[in-house]
């Protein structure tokens, strides 16, 4: 009966109750019913003490600087970038498509708002062109995969959080697997642009003095998360204040620089910041009751004995969680997901001597595969809701994108040291 809350979650889901409804309900379900032993004032002051965490303040700081770094045109000049340096390969705007998706991993760090741009920006060029909707939304929705595991990413500081380990080291930690998600979808899009006839979109390479002159268009926007990167380093700043500048420098580069930002975004910027931090919040609280039921009915360490006793081999250990996360990641979304299951599996690895911000980037890939997994994957949902494409079209294009980015997870799962690399550095 223990485990009740769990499997009421599960149908609460299934049922199409949003996430943190179901968690909190399921959490007072317990409280109440199964252990009336804790109080109900302490239940609900553990929903008002989730918040008081000064690092969650760099959500809404970093939702913030999304959105300015889109109404500033700083998208635009990172597009543009993309599509000088690859558009003249096979499948031209599908490999923008990639590219942009990792170039706005330092500005969006959000999966589903990264498919959502992409939706309308990306995806009615690539038809115009040929592209057939069901591949441009999967091509969308599986590259949007890569912008949350590029620092900062909002996942990267959830698992730092929960792990308790270092949010910079976590964010130079995600470089390596979101560029190796890059290369293997840049990989299979050619074979299957070859196969289908999609064609470049430029017919000749960009010359040196092109790339030259639109890198320095677009430096600016490159320099902004690399400029996050460095003041982390150095301690200039905390994450929390990192946000907090990377709002400031988007804003200066906005309203200065590029001449796009205005008095009339301020509404939709304080709109966009509010709706996602407020979702996200919401889905953190609702977790963090959840989890006090599973510390108080010690699921985690019940959980990590369980595993401990089938294998002691933290090879096979990794096959096991990484097969269990894939199943979560495709039913919960990424925060969700992160918060619900890092807590019952970090014991386990680092009890098998894995380094947690190795394990880390293995959580946080496959939560992301997960999203574009049928049956619940949020950015599969993401990208048909924008495109109007049906499910049943957009799972037939998106396996083979599925199957690449699982082959970048088997290498960053099993060779830690290109991981760890720079991290290390540290």
């Amino acid at each position: 009966m223990e485990y009740l809350p769990i499997i009421l979650v599960l149908v609460l889901y299934f049922l199409g109750v949003p996430v943190a409804y179901a968690l909190f309900g399921a959490s007072i379900f317990y409280f109440t019913f199964f252990d009336a032993g804790m109080p109900a004032d302490l239940v609900l002051q553990k929903f008002i003490t989730a918040t008081a965490s000064f690092p969650l303040l760099a959500i809404p700081f970093f939702i913030m600087a999304g959105s300015v770094m889109n109404y500033a045109g700083i998208s635009k000049k990172l597009m543009a970038m993309a599509s000088v340096l690859t558009g003249h390969l096979a499948g031209g705007l599908a490999q923008v498509n990639i590219l942009l998706s990792t170039l706005m991993g330092g500005v969006s760090g959000s999966a589903n708002a990264d498919a959502a741009m992409q939706s309308k920006m990306l995806v009615p060029q690539m038809v115009k062109h040929g592209y057939s909707p069901a591949f441009a939304s999967a091509i969308t929705a599986a590259s949007s995969a890569i912008s949350p595991v590029i620092p900062p990413g909002i996942v990267l500081i959830l698992y730092a959080l929960i792990a308790q380990v270092s949010v910079a080291k976590m964010f130079i930690a995600g470089y390596v697997p979101g560029l190796l998600m890059a290369a293997s979808l840049m990989i299979m899009v050619g074979f299957i642009a070859k196969r289908r006839g999609y064609k470049p979109e430029t017919k000749t390479r960009a010359s040196l003095k092109q790339v030259i002159q639109q890198f320095a268009q677009s430096i600016w926007a490159l320099a902004l998360p690399v400029g996050i990167i460095i003041g982390l380093r150095f301690g200039l700043f905390t994450p929390t204040e990192a946000g907090a500048m990377a709002v400031l420098a988007a804003t200066l580069i906005g309203t200065l620089i590029y001449k796009e930002l205005n008095k009339s975004h301020f509404i939709p910027i304080l709109k966009d910041t509010i709706y996602g931090t407020g979702s996200v919040t919401l889905i953190i609280v609702a977790a963090s009751v959840f989890g006090y039921y599973m510390i108080w009915e010690q699921i985690p360490q019940t959980l990590t004995q369980s595993l401990l006793d089938f294998t002691s081999n933290k090879y096979l250990m990794l096959a096991i969680l990484n097969i269990l996360l894939l199943i979560l990641g495709m039913m919960l979304e990424g925060s969700a997901a992160m918060l619900i299951v890092a807590p019952l599996v970090v014991p386990v690895a680092v009890q098998l001597g894995i380094d947690p911000i190795h394990f880390g980037a293995v959580v946080i890939v496959n939560i992301m595969i997960g999203g574009i997994t049928p049956p619940f994957g949020s950015m599969m949902f993401t990208t048909c809701s924008v495109t109007k494409v049906p499910i049943s079209q957009f799972v037939k294009e998106v396996w083979p994108l599925i199957l690449a980015l699982i082959s970048a997870l088997l290498i960053v799962t099993y060779v830690p040291s290109i991981v760890m690399f720079l991290p290390n550095m540290l």
